[in-house]
């Protein structure tokens, strides 16, 4: 196996109060996008393979980075159901308990589980990714780009959600020969 470099790349800041769950809502950018797309040009390589969630505020940034993106469906954010562009305080405390007490198991009422989401997303993953060679961007979510970043790094899934991934900010991530991926602080 060559040697492989990748770039998660999640979505500027939104359009929404603090404190509505937006999930899968396809919301907009808070700001226009060509300031973010010009600090994310400085840190990805040139000619690389870019897929995107379509939700806009993904293809949006995308587009901007590349004429070239490829869309995927399963890089969407989380389908958070009945709780989708609803304020956090006013969910049913129950199913917030519910939710605390199993991250990944819990299915949102209408929506998906976390385990749901990641399964999507590591099936664009084994379609994409290993299937790719050269560099490749994924412009997406918090929760798909966390479960590629732990999922790569082999770290426990209860640890995925820690992974820091800032709006408007890339991970970088490297393979090895042996298929080992690591956090890479790697040149354009």
């Amino acid at each position: 196996m060559s040697a492989r470099r990748l770039w998660l790349v999640r979505h500027p800041p939104v359009a929404v109060e603090r404190g509505i769950c937006y999930g899968r809502s396809d919301v907009a950018l808070a700001a226009p996008v060509a300031a973010a797309a010009a600090t994310l040009r400085g840190e990805l390589p040139v000619g690389a393979t870019i897929l995107s969630s379509p939700l806009r505020r993904c293809a949006e940034l995308a587009r901007a980075l590349s004429d070239t993106v490829t869309f995927d469906h399963r890089l969407q954010e989380m389908d958070f159901g009945e709780w989708e562009m609803r304020r956090y305080d006013t969910l049913p405390r129950a199913d917030i308990d519910l939710w605390s007490a199993d991250v990944w198991g819990f299915r949102i009422p209408g929506g998906e589980s976390a385990a749901d989401m990641a399964a999507r997303t590591w099936a664009a993953w084994e379609e994409w990714g290993a299937a790719e060679s050269g560099d490749l961007v994924v412009v997406a979510h918090g929760g798909p780009l966390r479960v590629m970043a732990g999922r790569l790094l082999g770290l426990p899934q209860n640890d995925w959600l820690d992974i820091a991934c800032p709006q408007g900010a890339c991970i970088r991530l490297e393979s090895g020969a042996d298929g080992t991926w690591r956090r890479g602080e790697t040149a354009k």
